[in-house]
């Protein structure tokens, strides 16, 4: 096949291109410059998408001896990932920046860009793994727990999916660094990078007071009693305990959390640990990675890009809607993050949070 190896400057990419090349696959390298800042350096293991990154991919296309380009995506980024970010938090919903890029970005404009340039498939260093089942390709968990990826990967549909090559599935990170020095690949020690991509610093806070000013409101508990202040409603996530600033301290000495947010009167309220307990939700944004179901199912709901799967059961409600029963209570689960379905280890689809109930 004519693959097109997507190639973020990491190691995992890197050997991912190494293998579909080993494969017998004519691959052709592709760097996603997704920063409108070209001059980005990174810090440390935090950000990614710099002009190190860039260096860093093409010298791998060039030990393996593969084509190598750099496609300019910092617009459609910019729109799709940046902005709707922005909205999210501004709407007093927690968005996945990770899981939007992917839908967005890399297996939507990117794989649309490759297929019509005559490429069969788009190969990442993404761990999951792709198997053909009865109804089409079925995407699963990766073997290594601590390294899957199959949460941020929910959004993909069966087509996406059909012409999508995830090469490390089967290994661990430490297997995948031994394999990339063997190759003499110069990003074999390259730290992983973490926290979201276009706020390297990780001050989430800061970076959205930036883009939206500050506006003051109160901080209340459950029984409306005002107990402090806030300079942004958006600034705070439910589950959030750092930050708060409450200078009326709790009847019962215990730290308080964010229970809730609402951006239309600006106010934050708080309680206890205890009242972040979430046992339903609603969902909506249906996706589907391969058939979709009517009616009700048993499955297991993940709930957060490094958590466990919780029984559940799902039960459609219409055709962009869904209702999620979790058979143990999950704290601090907000609108806006992603709960992805699973049959054992397969990807069921995924869905957007709507609403939670207690």
């Amino acid at each position: 096949m004519r693959v097109l190896a997507a190639m973020s400057g990491g190691v995992d990419s890197a050997v991912a291109a190494a293998r579909v090349r080993d494969a017998g696959h004519e691959v052709t390298g592709v760097h996603l410059a997704l920063s409108r800042n070209r001059q980005a350096l990174r810090d440390g293991a935090r950000g990614c998408c710099t002009i190190e990154d860039s260096h860093d991919a093409r010298r791998a296309a060039d030990m393996l001896g593969i084509p190598f380009y750099i496609w300019d995506m910092s617009d459609r980024f910019h729109e799709d990932v940046i902005e709707d970010f922005v909205a999210e938090y501004q709407a007093g919903r927690t968005p996945n920046p990770c899981l939007r890029c992917n839908e967005k970005i890399k297996f939507a404009a990117v794989l649309d860009k490759a297929r019509a340039l005559g490429f069969d498939a788009v190969a990442t260093g993404h761990y999951a793994r792709l198997f053909d089942g009865p109804h089409g390709p079925e995407l699963h968990r990766a073997v290594d727990p601590a390294k899957d990826q199959s949460y941020v990967l929910g959004v993909l549909d069966a087509e996406q999916l059909a012409h999508s090559l995830f090469p490390l599935g089967e290994d661990t990170k430490p297997e995948v660094r031994a394999e990339a020095a063997e190759r003499g690949l110069y990003v074999a020690k390259k730290p992983d990078s973490h926290d979201v991509c276009f706020i390297p610093d990780g001050d989430t806070k800061a970076y959205l007071a930036k883009t939206l000013g500050t506006d003051s409101g109160p901080i209340v508990d459950t029984a409306g009693r005002r107990v402090g202040e806030h300079d942004g409603a958006w600034g705070f996530t439910i589950g959030q305990r750092r930050g708060l600033r409450i200078g009326d301290p709790a009847g019962d000495g215990r730290p308080r959390y964010v229970l809730d947010i609402s951006p239309v009167s600006n106010t934050v309220t708080v309680g206890t640990a205890e009242e972040l307990d979430v046992t339903g939700l609603s969902g909506i944004k249906l996706r589907w990675c391969g058939p979709e179901f009517t009616g009700r199912i048993e499955c297991h709901a993940q709930l957060r890009a490094h958590g466990e799967g919780v029984p559940a059961t799902a039960e459609r409600t219409g055709a962009d809607s869904i209702d999620v029963l979790l058979h143990e209570p999950v704290r601090g689960l907000a609108p806006g993050q992603a709960a992805v379905l699973y049959d054992g280890t397969r990807v069921i689809g995924s869905a957007t949070v709507a609403q939670t109930s207690r």
